[in-house]
């Protein structure tokens, strides 16, 4: 097939990217990521970043507003122009795997937004939402699919013919979640999938995610600003300030606090949030 290549499967050096990383799943795919260059206007929205993430493995990308965690998602999915790198899945040897760019490539890989809000049709009912990518793939069964998509989610039918404004927030999600599994993707780029939610719905989301991919033996990469979400959903995570990867690490060693880089450290401390410090206690005849 023209829109299709044969994996290629490693003869490559293993580089500080590759290290802690699993060897992929049978039949599954990955996905790597080398030199990854996004420029607007002038400016390096990310910078020759490059990581590997295998099949199966779920993968965070950690840092503050602006260090391009979002960029990199988008420019994977193509809605972001890369001005350099490159982006390959990864497979068996004997898989062929489609380029990026290409419809197969869109079907393999599928993201989920941050916001709900906005990143469902105000004017589509569910039913329109679910079966609109179903018709853009040519893939039929769809009031089976739209079935089971919503049951996976832990909706059922009786949200199908609802319009986004009669949900909630994180019914939104799910419907967004649901809409992304409905083309039986093998990796999903999550950018912040709970940011935009209620404390109370954001684990409902993470656990519902979870359990998807242990269900469908998905791979994840999970944007965060959240290193406790990062920490309990992923193996291994990146660090990124300003466009450039600081710091690759496991989920285990950011638990442990064995970082090496002094950006990282600071967004330890940053994500433990305010905190009040103990009264100090009087001495006689100075004011309270």
């Amino acid at each position: 097939m023209n829109d299709t290549r044969t994996a290629r499967h490693s003869a490559k050096n293993t580089t500080a990217f590759e290290l802690g990383a699993s060897k992929p799943a049978a039949g599954r795919v990955g996905i790597e990521v080398e030199k990854l260059r996004v420029v607007y206007d002038g400016f390096i929205a990310v910078a020759d970043t490059s990581f590997r993430v295998n099949a199966g493995e779920s993968f965070g990308i950690v840092g503050e507003s602006g260090s391009g965690k979002s960029t990199v998602l988008r420019a994977i999915c193509g809605l972001a122009p890369k001005q350099a790198g490159t982006v390959q899945l990864l497979g068996q040897s004997n898989q062929a795997l489609p380029l990026p760019g290409s419809k197969p490539f869109r079907r393999l890989v599928q993201m989920v937004f941050q916001d709900p809000y906005g990143s469902l049709h105000p004017r589509q009912t569910v039913d329109r939402i679910l079966a609109e990518p179903l018709a853009i793939h040519d893939i039929g069964d769809a009031e089976l699919r739209i079935e089971r998509a919503l049951d996976e989610v832990g909706l059922g039918m009786g949200f199908r013919f609802r319009y986004p404004h009669q949900l909630s927030g994180g019914q939104r999600q799910r419907i967004a979640i649901a809409r992304a599994l409905i083309l039986e993707p093998q990796i999903l780029l999550l950018d912040e999938p709970t940011s935009a939610l209620d404390a109370s719905v954001q684990a409902e989301v993470l656990n519902l995610l979870e359990d998807l991919r242990g269900k469908r033996g998905l791979t994840f990469i999970m944007v965060s600003h959240d290193l406790a979400v990062v920490t309990h959903m992923c193996e291994r995570l990146m660090v990124m300030q300003r466009g450039e990867t600081v710091e690759l690490l496991s989920a285990a060693d950011l638990a442990a606090s064995r970082v090496t880089h002094e950006y990282t450290r600071k967004l330890m401390v940053a994500s433990t949030g305010f905190r009040r410090d103990a009264a100090k206690p009087s001495t006689q005849g100075e004011p309270t």
